[in-house]
């Protein structure tokens, strides 16, 4: 396979994505925004309530999904988890937007010392992958929901940081900072003003994007038991609990792993056309 001069020269776009798969996402995340804001609604049962005479019975009219060991309803645990499983994947990105942008503008201000010094923290976490750096964070700081949260959020603020840090180095040296520079304004107010709001472009996309892997990640590590202590219904949790049944009541791990997937391709897909149409307007 050759390329062409006019493939070396045109940055590569991202496919079209199909109207009915935006749409189908968009539908899906407003019915879960929905299911997180008024569970009560769409739960039929109480996600903690035990009743061991209907363990591990199969989806039907009483059990929507059926229960899991325990007899707990496993619908009206993936209801209630969703807030859980949402919360962390939210609240960790934000956490990683933050740390990013933070010192990705520090290391694009502060001159060489403080670019190499940033740059190279970001080279060395980002030599992991995320999940992998997460869960030697979270081994140090002990299981929990706040714990889950710091270990994702840190491990990708790199992802941010890089390029807040290379937007920023881009901007500092156009003419209109410079100008700004001319007229005696405080470097704080340029950096605050005119510096922070270009460097920012990407960030929202990459942040819209970023929740559905943060989601994937808290899963993974809420299954090997470093999410929210039992009994809270969190879905990498449930997925954990229902290991050992999937043999005799498949139910009480496949629903819980399709709420995760699901989740996890409608972010994704409604962040890659936030991207689509961010490029379109600037041209890229």
């Amino acid at each position: 396979m050759t390329l062409s001069l006019t493939d070396l020269r045109e940055p590569r776009r991202l496919p079209r994505l199909p109207r009915w798969e935006v749409t189908l996402s968009f539908g899906f995340l407003g019915l879960l925004a929905v299911v997180v804001a008024v569970p009560g609604l769409v739960a039929p049962h109480d996600p903690l309530l035990t009743d061991f005479g209907r363990a591990l019975s199969p989806p039907g009219a009483e059990n929507l999904l059926g229960t899991d060991g325990l007899g707990r309803d496993v619908f009206s645990r993936i209801v209630y988890g969703a807030q859980y499983s949402l919360f962390i994947g939210v609240l960790s990105t934000v956490l990683g937007v933050g740390l990013g942008v933070v010192f990705g503008l520090l290391a694009g201000v502060t001159g060489r010392i403080g670019n190499e010094v940033i740059s190279r923290t970001f080279d060395v976490i980002g030599a992991f992958p995320d999940l992998l750096f997460a869960l030697v964070l979270i081994t140090f700081t002990g299981p929990g929901t706040w714990n889950l949260i710091f270990a994702i959020g840190v491990a990708s603020a790199p992802r941010y940081g890089r390029v807040v840090r290379a937007e920023t180095l881009a901007v500092i040296h156009s003419d209109f900072v410079q100008q700004a520079r001319l007229s005696v304004a405080s470097p704080a107010l340029i950096v605050l003003r005119h510096v922070l709001p270009n460097a920012l472009g990407t960030v929202p996309v990459l942040a819209t994007l970023g929740v559905g892997g943060a989601i994937l990640g808290a899963a993974g590590l809420s299954f090997l038991g470093f999410g929210p202590a039992q009994p809270i219904p969190e879905w990498g949790s449930m997925l954990s609990e229902a290991r050992g049944d999937l043999r005799v009541a498949w139910w009480a791990g496949v629903f819980p792993g399709l709420a995760i997937t699901l989740t996890a391709i409608a972010v994704t897909v409604v962040g890659r056309h936030f991207q689509r149409s961010f490029e379109r307007r600037s041209g890229r």
